[in-house]
């Protein structure tokens, strides 16, 4: 995840550096009627996405969770393997494929207005642009919040939702003031924990999960974790020493599958002795969100909010 989807002439800069998406309009002449188009600049190039979308591919989950919060309808083509909370759209969805291989016969045959991809689909960005408009979409460790809501107005610039997102990012912003106020005021140090099949990684500033310390303020328990991927790999012992206030975990298998769940990882004498264990502050974290649909208005805000539960009990 590193740069952020931007639209043309739509970084708007309001309080707290708040960005809400303009969008350089442009009228094009197709079959005699003048079609609106929004110019949008990534990563990866850039494209002219028609504001009259009735078709959207949508490989990239925040931007389905972002569709679903601003209520916007439109006909979609998703890959398999939604998140619990999104999952009601895969009925009525055609399938393209998966989150890791797009489908290019299914997704010729649904002829979308516009096709949005993250990461996972990068290597295919050329061959999808050459079907329809595609938008890659990513969000960086280092400025995710401010990715947010740049993605987050992009998006509604496209279908016509910019009232409706500029309300909701505004209560996402107030909401992560007051998180942060709190985690200020709480000399609680954290630890970050990625849970898969038995072992542990951590995460620190600037990280994948830096989200926590970088935006929320969340005051760390080390300092000096390694930026990587994958994370820090982190052993029992480790966990043990730096002895964090709390611990907040995220579950791989919960979010895709395994047989050892973080809680059975977790239950022994080192890490029951911390600080964390003793005042019940391991906070499992929702894994699908975490792990497969951050970035979104949704997943965001619910993000936050487990943070800044973990500040009040």
């Amino acid at each position: 995840m590193r740069k952020k989807l931007v639209t043309v002439l739509a970084v708007c800069v309001a309080s707290m550096a708040m960005l809400t998406a303009c969008g350089t309009k442009q009228q094009t002449e197709t079959s005699g009627q003048a079609v609106e188009k929004v110019t949008i600049t990534h990563e990866k190039g850039t494209v002219e996405v028609p504001k009259s979308v009735k078709k959207a591919v949508v490989f990239e989950l925040s931007v389905l969770d972002t569709i679903d919060a601003l209520g916007i309808e439109v006909e979609l083509g998703l890959p398999s393997g939604l998140p619990s909370y999104l999952e009601n759209y895969q009925e009525k969805a055609t399938k393209v494929g998966s989150m890791k291989e797009a489908d290019m016969e299914k997704i010729y045959e649904f002829a979308p207005d516009v096709i949005f991809i993250g990461g996972r689909l990068a290597e295919s960005y050329e061959e999808l642009s050459k079907i329809a408009p595609t938008v890659y979409v990513t969000t960086g460790a280092d400025t995710y919040l401010e990715d947010v809501k740049t993605n987050v107005t992009s998006i509604a610039s496209i279908f016509g939702k910019e009232e409706a997102a500029e309300k909701q990012l505004k209560a996402l912003e107030d909401r992560v003031n007051s998180t942060k106020e709190a985690a200020e005021n709480s000399e609680q140090k954290a630890l970050v924990l990625l849970a898969n099949e038995g072992s542990l990684a951590a995460y620190g500033s600037g990280s994948r999960y830096g989200f926590i310390h970088d935006t929320l303020n969340v005051k760390q328990a080390d300092d000096k974790i390694q930026v990587s991927t994958h994370g820090q790999e982190a052993s029992f012992e480790y966990v043990a020493e730096k002895n964090p206030d709390m611990i907040f975990v995220i579950d791989r298998t919960a979010a895709v599958g395994g047989s050892v769940k973080a809680t059975e990882t977790l239950n022994n004498d080192l890490v029951n002795g911390t600080n964390a264990a003793k005042n019940n502050k391991i906070v499992s974290l929702d894994s699908e969100i975490w792990y497969l649909a951050g970035g979104g208005l949704h997943s965001t805000m619910a993000m936050v909010e487990e943070i800044a539960a973990a500040f009040t009990k």
